[in-house]
């Protein structure tokens, strides 16, 4: 009976300490949020979301009188938008056919060769791909551009949606496979057929998180987008992106509103992404 008792308050103990240090971790999150809010809702109106960043002088006026600065990041939304659809564009293929190779053919020296290299790409610092972005696409074109910007953001992203790919497909039960070239199907098509849509779930949620490390990327695009005051879709010309607006209104500080406004609009949007992700992770859970 003591035995019992013991092992019933010590599974107690170790319940609550378990929720009081999981409580610790939200704590920080839920306190940012909260900051950015207080700080950052005064800026956020139409105007945020469809004109260009202000310059020095109109916030600096906007600020003696005690108006909203006016103005918004209408070209940092449109060049995180570019950028990361050509980067997804470049990535995802890559990504997905990199982690079928590696689910199908997993001891190979090929393949652990190649799982290596991913894992080293993604422990990279960004500003190290920033750089190599740069004399990839930077000082062949003679300017910096928004596809260098792309190039560097699919460098990151290739590593999650590899193993992510990868991850996945081992998931899925042998049989599925078996089944599909019992019926006569080719290998190319049961692989893009049946296993792949199979693994929908798994493959979607890797690319969004994919798409959510990068979005707030700002050391690389220093290196490669450089930045821009209008809105830019030539993506061959230098265009800006939310972090580096972050970035060049820190700079200023008849400007500290907008960066209160522009990380609430960044954290939502990121916090947005992941959430989706996880919704359809859980939905098309492979069984």
């Amino acid at each position: 009976m003591s035995s019992l008792r013991y092992r019933t308050i010590k599974n107690k103990v170790f319940f609550y300490t378990t929720c009081f240090l999981a409580s610790l971790t939200v704590i920080p999150l839920f306190a940012i949020i909260w900051e950015l809010i207080k700080k950052g809702y005064k800026q956020i109106n139409w105007n945020f979301f469809t004109e260009s960043a202000p310059s020095t002088l109109d916030a600096m006026l906007a600020k003696g009188t005690g108006d909203i600065i006016p103005g918004g990041i209408a070209n940092g939304i449109i060049g995180t938008l570019l950028m990361v659809v050509l980067a997804a564009i470049i990535a995802i293929p890559i990504g997905i056919m990199v982690g079928i190779h590696l689910s199908e053919h997993p001891k190979t020296k090929f393949s652990n060769i190649t799982r290596f290299l991913t894992d080293l790409i993604q422990g990279s610092p960004s500003i190290v791909i920033g750089i190599i972005a740069y004399a990839w696409v930077v000082k062949p074109l003679g300017s910096y551009s928004a596809l260098a910007g792309s190039v560097a953001l699919s460098i990151m992203m290739l590593p999650l949606i590899v193993r992510s790919t990868e991850e996945t497909l081992k998931m899925l039960p042998g049989s599925l496979k078996e089944a599909g070239l019992a019926l006569g199907a080719s290998y190319t098509s049961v692989i893009l057929k049946v296993l792949l849509p199979a693994a929908f779930g798994g493959l979607f949620t890797g690319i969004l998180l994919a798409i959510s490390r990068v979005m707030g990327e700002t050391a690389p695009l220093m290196l490669t987008a450089l930045g821009s005051t209008a809105i830019n879709w030539d993506v061959l010309k230098p265009t800006s992106a939310v972090p580096l607006l972050i970035w060049e209104f820190y700079n200023d500080p008849n400007l500290i509103d907008m960066i209160w406004s522009s990380s609430l609009f960044l954290l939502m949007l990121i916090l947005t992404l992941n959430i989706i992700a996880k919704r359809i992770a859980k939905k098309w859970r492979v069984q």
